[in-house]
């Protein structure tokens, strides 16, 4: 929804908000939100020193850039989102890799099944209050090979 202030001292909603833009020497305002999906907001905002400065020609001209900026935010922002997801699969990829090679080196130095031998990582992962892919990633370490690589196409 626009909100246009044409002028500030005579606004009544917002009277903190409205004192301090006049002590600023702003008389006029426009916020016009872009059209986001999901969560995010974002709001173009302009004030002037001008009172009724965002009339005419000048509102119809802030509401055209908001309707079509919007379109570029929004794949922005999908971008931004697809980035981050892919960024913590390739996270947890790698976190559950370095737990089921410590699980093996486990399962042959203790000859025992992989239920048993993950039950071994958790406990210790308990005993020394860390997560669990730190205790995994020191049981591989411990080994002296460098640590374990995870392999993927991405």
């Amino acid at each position: 929804m626009t909100v246009h202030v044409p002028e500030v001292k005579d606004e009544e909603r917002w009277p903190e908000y409205c004192e301090a833009l006049l002590d600023q020497g702003v008389r006029s305002v426009l916020a016009i939100p872009f059209r986001l999906e999901g969560e995010t907001k974002a709001t173009l905002l302009l004030y002037s020193h001008r009172a009724c400065r965002f009339e005419g020609r000048v509102l119809t001209a802030a509401e055209d850039f908001v309707r079509q900026t919007s379109l570029a935010l929004r794949l922005a922002v999908r971008f931004a989102h697809y980035s981050e997801t892919a960024a913590h699969l390739r996270a947890t990829l790698e976190s559950r890799t370095v737990i089921d090679v410590a699980v093996g080196i486990i399962m042959a130095q203790n000859r025992c099944s992989q239920q048993d031998a993950f039950e071994l990582l958790k406990a210790a992962s308990s005993t020394r209050n860390s997560k669990l892919h730190v205790v995994a990633a020191a049981v591989v370490n411990a080994l002296g090979q460098g640590p374990a690589l995870t392999h993927y196409e991405g």
